[in-house]
């Protein structure tokens, strides 16, 4: 049961909160109706997800063998065979299209777009560099899309705009982890690798953290925004952003260890408490 958790990710799941995202900053998430559906499309998401993190994982045998920590991985090791794979795998997207349709036809679309987008990345696409961090980016921003169709509220150009950014931004970290991986250990584990340099890829980190900076910013001050959440001071909450910005700059650029960002959530405390600031920063100022 144990490689089977490992192989569908569970921990990854975490990045199917953006769902949530819409219904919080909207001022509607402790709906007891909107929480409801929100949690169900969670889960299906959650199940897509999973099966495509099969398929991919699949696809990578040959080059995860190759590095230090995916040759661990389930399918790569062997620990868990490919029929029970393939199995969980059609059995997810199945199920969880299945509970989509039910929940919301334009929902079910969405998590449709999001299951093609992701086999093609599996099947090719994401050896294709720069396209491949673009369409990583592109699964928060379907993620934030649903969460907003599912509960009927309108999301802002400028939080659509930071999610995306900011899914850029950690993607190009973790391809600076890809880098240093493949140049420590003399062997190639991903083939756009070869198509980055450690100066095009601080160089792009750096950009896209000033770009998120300014973005939050000028949505926390944007007239639309205070209206609708009827408070002028969203603006102090940008401390936390930038604090949490700077720290993954940190763990990127001096400790070299942007491997998974799930892992960078769950188990940094400055990262960890820059959150909870953030959240609770809002939770008061548009809740209470």
């Amino acid at each position: 049961m144990k490689h089977i958790l490992q192989l569908i990710r569970v921990k990854h799941w975490v990045k199917n909160l953006f769902i949530f995202i819409p219904g919080f900053f909207a001022g509607v998430l402790f709906d007891f109706e909107n929480l409801k559906i929100l949690i169900a499309s969670f889960f299906c998401f959650s199940l897509v997800a999973s099966a495509i993190y099969v398929v991919n994982d699949y696809k990578d045998i040959e080059s995860d063998l190759n590095h230090p920590t995916k040759r661990s991985r389930p399918l790569a090791s062997g620990l868990v065979s490919l029929p029970t794979a393939f199995t969980i795998s059609i059995s997810f997207i199945l199920l969880g299209l299945g509970i989509s349709y039910f929940v919301n036809i334009y929902f079910f679309y969405v998590i449709l777009i999001y299951l093609i987008v992701n086999i093609g990345y599996s099947l090719g696409l994401k050896n294709i560099s720069i396209l491949d961090i673009m369409l990583v980016a592109s699964g928060f921003l379907l993620r934030t899309i649903a969460g907003g169709i599912i509960i009927h509220v309108p999301i802002s150009k400028w939080l659509l705009i930071m999610v995306y950014l900011l899914a850029l931004f950690m993607a190009m970290a973790k391809r600076l982890d890809d880098f240093l991986v493949s140049e420590s250990e003399g062997t190639v584990s991903r083939k756009t690798v070869k198509n980055y340099n450690l100066n095009f890829i601080h160089s792009g980190i750096t950009m896209l953290s000033a770009i998120i900076s300014v973005s939050y910013l000028m949505y926390t001050i944007s007239d639309e925004v205070m209206i609708r959440m009827h408070t002028e001071y969203l603006y102090f909450t940008s401390i936390f952003v930038i604090a949490g910005i700077l720290r993954y700059l940190q763990i990127t650029l001096v400790e070299n260890k942007s491997g998974s960002p799930t892992k960078i959530l769950l188990n940094d405390k400055f990262i960890f408490f820059t959150l909870v600031g953030w959240v609770l920063s809002f939770v008061i100022l548009i809740y209470l």
